[in-house]
């Protein structure tokens, strides 16, 4: 992939930009003297268009949302990532430091946040302090509370990577003194959650377009801050008993110096019910276990967002989200190529591995097992439906193949085994076209033997390797927000509301009732049905380290599955090969492999480090643990 495929890059939204165009373009004095390609702060907040293009901007520090090349997926037990030069498996392996910080997106880069949040700042310098000639207070209202709203966005970025971080809320001159010292960690919390309640409180009764922020999303962002600040790695003593040796002045930066967690959780329990209570979410009403094929249509409606023409998905699980970005006119966003299997020309990019699929259940609620003589026969039988609905599997039907590739697959299935074959007279081993052995671009074939679907458009018009797709990002979903107030509940002892929460989303989904009863059964339901419900949504990287289990699920090696195909005796077959358990028996033999990551953990890791010239720059800014 790397030296084969052109440079895709991502196309923003520069509305203002395109508004400097056409000012530059009408100037008749050609002795002006301002700079044609600039608009001066002050005519942008004398404009109501003006001043709305530069709240506008200030959202492309979103990014992609989770949809960019390297996923978060592939720094947790969810996934791999194919093609490790891109410093993920630097993370992975436990060897970044301060010079050397491997992967870093620009969703929660250090110095990227903190442009957002200086022009979070000038609009609300701006706005409160009256310096502007906007005359309409309810644009004034809805463009302040999209400022606190992204403000707190991207504080709550840097706090959930670094611990607590310096609090800027001016707009610095070249003749300030930039050095500025951490915050604590309660400080932080506190500043984000006011900024929350500044968005939702100006944004209430407002309708804003589709990819704005609203008053909702304020309340789910504050809700996210409130439950991973409840966790276990911010409660001093908890932390304290995981990583020795931390100074007393940094576990300020790390966790609360005062007050309980159970207070906490009640906090967190009391802003998830306002999400709760407030939201629709989708089909979280049902008294039963939906089918199977009902199930797994759920949750790739849910996936989709409402954007895909897919038959049979729902476009009413749009529902489901509370704040979301899309890529309706972006033609260049094309996840799905970046992800899809390269038997169909695409870069296999964050593939799952074996972790995260032996951990969806069986139908009937039972954990899958290789032990099981029956399962491990036919491991895709009869599991969770999720499952079918986030994993391509060996076997599994796909999208027809591109013609261009030749009659090679008529039955559009997915191929990561090797299996006999007759070529003529001679049996052969035929390599599946999905793997790194295939001949359509071998070089991007997944390690592991399993491909991402989750949120790839199954749109069979759509050919991934050379169209975009419209599917949004759930920045923030219904469900999120009912696992935060589930999670509340549970380590707060009321197991009643859990175990009703815990049932809709499963029934959901065409899962049994939850079997356990006590806090800490229920405890580990709730953290499975996290991991697999929320998969791939950038949340299991998080999980792991609030819950303070990193060690015991991301350090983990990673598993791959070897598929082979061998006749039955007596049958056989000619190509083109397609899946039929007629003609062989296959065989499934989960392996670990560390030749692309060797995968381990170091408490350090539960903070990423401020890189060296963050630190030079500013002498006050103190660096975490273990670096």
């Amino acid at each position: 992939m790397k030296n084969m495929k052109a440079t895709n890059k991502n196309i923003n939204l520069y509305i203002l930009v395109f508004i400097t165009f056409l000012a530059a373009s009408c100037k008749k004095d050609f002795m002006d003297v301002n700079p044609p390609d600039k608009i001066s702060s002050e005519l942008v907040w004398k404009d109501p268009a003006l001043a709305q293009a530069f709240v506008n901007d200030i959202y492309n520090g979103l990014g992609n949302g989770g949809f960019s090349e390297q996923m978060l997926a592939s720094v947790s037990d969810e996934a791999m990532f194919t093609h490790p030069t891109r410093g993920i498996d630097l993370i992975n392996n436990a060897t970044i430091n301060p010079s050397t910080l491997g992967w870093v997106d620009d969703t929660w880069a250090y110095k990227q946040m903190y442009n957002r949040i200086r022009a979070c700042n000038t609009t609300v310098e701006r706005i409160v302090g009256g310096d502007n000639a906007l005359s309409s207070q309810s644009l004034k209202d809805q463009l302040l509370g999209e400022a606190y709203f992204l403000r707190a966005y991207f504080y709550q970025q840097l706090l959930r990577y670094y611990g607590a971080v310096p609090i800027i809320t001016k707009t610095y001159a070249l003749t300030d003194d930039f050095k500025i010292k951490r915050n604590t960690y309660e400080e932080c919390v506190n500043f984000i959650i006011k900024d929350c309640d500044e968005a939702n409180k100006l944004l209430t009764g407002k309708t804003l377009d589709k990819g704005r922020t609203t008053a909702l999303a304020a309340l789910a962002l504050k809700s996210r801050v409130l439950i991973y600040a409840a966790s276990d790695l911010h409660d001093r003593a908890k932390l304290n008993a995981k990583i020795t040796g931390i100074a007393a002045q940094k576990l300020d930066f790390l966790s609360y110096a005062s007050g309980n967690q159970a207070d906490r959780y009640k906090l967190a329990q009391t802003a998830a019910k306002a999400v709760v209570d407030l939201g629709t979410g989708y089909k979280l009403n049902l008294s039963a276990p939906a089918t199977l094929a009902d199930g797994q249509l759920n949750y790739k409606s849910i996936a989709m967002g409402g954007a895909s023409k897919a038959p049979g998905v729902d476009a009413t699980a749009a529902s489901e989200l509370i704040f979301a970005r899309y890529f309706i006119i972006q033609s260049n966003i094309k996840h799905a190529q970046q992800n899809g299997p390269n038997g169909y020309h695409n870069w296999a990019g964050n593939t799952p591995i074996g972790l995260l699929v032996d951990d969806y259940e069986m139908i009937n609620g039972t954990k899958f097992s290789w032990n099981d003589p029956l399962q491990k026969a036919n491991p895709y039988i009869n599991r969770d439906p999720r499952f079918y609905a986030t994993v391509l599997y060996d076997g599994a039907g796909w999208k027809p193949r591109d013609k261009a590739s030749g009659n090679v697959d008529p039955a559009s299935q997915i191929q990561t085994g090797v299996y006999d074959l007759m070529d003529n007279t001679t049996r052969i081993d035929f390599k599946g076209l999905d793997t790194r052995a295939s001949s359509i671009e071998n070089w991007n074939g997944s390690w592991t033997g399993y491909y991402y679907h989750k949120f790839i458009d199954p749109d069979p018009t759509i050919v991934d390797a050379s169209m975009s797709q419209n599917v949004p990002w759930p920045f923030f979903r219904y469900t999120e927000a009912v696992f935060n107030y589930i999670e509340a509940s549970i380590e707060l002892g009321e197991l009643s509301n859990a175990t009703n929460w815990l049932n809709k989303i499963r029934f959901r989904a065409g899962m049994p009732a939850v079997t356990a009863t006590d806090q800490a059964g229920l405890r580990e339901v709730y953290r499975h049905e996290r991991r697999i419900e929320m998969a791939y949504e950038e949340q299991r990287y998080h999980d792991t380290r609030r819950w303070l289990i990193a060690g015991e699920t991301l350090g983990r090696k990673v598993t791959y599955i070897k598929v082979t195909g061998k006749f039955k005796p007596g049958k056989t077959m000619s190509a083109p090969y397609h899946y039929d358990p007629t003609v062989y028996d296959y065989t499934y033999s989960p392996v670990v492999e560390n030749a692309q990551e060797n995968r381990s953990w170091d408490n350090k890791l539960y903070f990423r480090p401020f890189s060296r010239d963050e630190v030079n720059k500013n002498n006050l800014l103190e660096q975490n643990p273990g670096y």
